[in-house]
């Protein structure tokens, strides 16, 4: 028995898997952020069996040392919700960008101003490929120190703090509102100058370059490898996740996924703390 609620929905595979792409929180690690044995087992069995495995999350490169001992071969993962390729063949700390797909300051401020106006009371949070900066009032969410305080308008001047370095994203956080319900008016209010996604059980939202999404760099990896979307095999359970699934040719939301990715996905596995992902790749593979 692999879950108490349900077993997974697997689609009919036409198409044998060539690569496995699979968030990380909420999704392959569990709720204490380990990587159980088991999933440690079916990840080198899937490369064993010649499947590559990225891991596509919204984490930033430097919070990766939870997973950096499981890259196996090509060593990538792709960071950011989609706004950083990194080597992490190096291990914490060592990481090296392959590819940046950066959030331009000019729509960064347009993106700041116009939430500021939809939703007064929203705090930011820059990210940027080394560096982390935050608003006085953005609450410690992350269990970090920010490398400076200051209105997220002065974070993204041109001569800002590590104003040399790309913007991978930005953090949006509400203290009251509905997290879907901050996310529908964010996008509605920002529009097409930024991509506005969230994977927080928070009012907290990442804001990233137009286009960019984890499935937008997927593809662009998967295209350097010859590699078609009917041949991945993509697992997620939160909102920025959803383009993701959508795209991969088979897709499972997880047993605790949110509504809209339980709807976008092609099947479903079980929860992520009864290890949903291994379960599905023991199958792809017996």
């Amino acid at each position: 028995m692999t879950s108490a609620t349900r077993q997974p929905q697997t689609p009919a595979a036409a198409v044998r898997p060539r690569l496995i792409a699979t968030d990380l929180d909420g999704t392959l690690l569990r709720d204490d952020k380990s990587v159980s044995p088991r999933t440690i087992a079916a990840l080198a069995a899937a490369e064993e069996a010649g499947i590559e495995v990225f891991f596509v999350t919204g984490r930033p490169a430097r919070w990766m040392n939870v997973v950096s001992d499981h890259v196996h071969g090509h060593g990538l993962a792709i960071c950011g919700n989609g706004a950083a390729v990194v080597d992490l063949h190096g291990g914490p700390g060592a990481h090296r960008f392959v590819k940046v797909r950066e959030l331009a300051r000019d729509n960064a401020l347009d993106a700041v101003r116009l939430l500021r106006d939809a939703a007064p009371g929203t705090v930011y949070a820059v990210e940027q490929t080394y560096g982390f900066y935050q608003e006085p009032d953005y609450p410690k969410l992350h269990m970090e120190i920010p490398d400076n305080l200051a209105p997220a308008e002065d974070l993204l001047a041109p001569d800002a703090p590590g104003a040399g370095e790309p913007v991978l994203k930005i953090l949006a956080y509400h203290p009251s509102l509905d997290p879907d319900a901050f996310l529908t008016l964010a996008r509605l209010a920002i529009g097409d100058r930024a991509n506005v996604t969230r994977s927080s059980p928070s009012a907290l939202l990442e804001i990233s370059g137009p286009g960019v999404s984890k499935a937008s760099t997927l593809a662009l990896c998967c295209a350097e490898r010859g590699i078609s979307h009917e041949e991945v095999v993509a697992f997620g359970d939160m909102p920025n996740d959803v383009e993701m699934l959508t795209w991969a040719g088979q897709s499972y939301a997880m047993g605790n996924a949110h509504p809209d990715v339980i709807a976008a996905a092609s099947g479903r596995t079980v929860a992520n703390n009864d290890d949903g992902v291994a379960v599905v790749i023991e199958q792809l593979l017996a």
